[in-house]
């Protein structure tokens, strides 16, 4: 189902949302209005697609037709439950100590 002007329901909170496209090439929720408060600069490429980035203290103004928006994370009424059973993150097994052998 989509709404006027490209936005979408949160499939959580069920507040309206546009798709955005970061520089790495992941999708990102954004409020569809212009936010002052927003921490990124959002922009329409020349093939109509939304394109975002965060504002860093490199590059901490707008620039050219950017506008200011909101993450929808940071505003989203019902966040996505965490995981139960945390990440197994990949390591080092320790050996067993075999003390000094000559």
């Amino acid at each position: 189902m989509t709404t006027p002007h490209g936005t979408v329901p949160c499939p959580s909170c069920g507040q309206p949302i546009r798709w955005a496209v970061t520089a790495a090439g992941r999708r990102q929720a954004l409020n569809p209005d212009p936010d002052a408060a927003g921490n990124s600069a959002a922009y329409t490429d020349g093939t109509g697609r939304l394109r975002v980035r965060a504002l860093t203290t490199e590059r901490p103004a707008l620039e050219h037709a950017e506008w200011r928006a909101m993450p929808h994370a940071a505003t989203c009424t019902r966040p996505r439950p965490r995981r139960s059973v945390p990440r197994q993150t990949p390591g080092v097994r320790p050996t067993p100590w075999r003390g000094w052998q000559r």
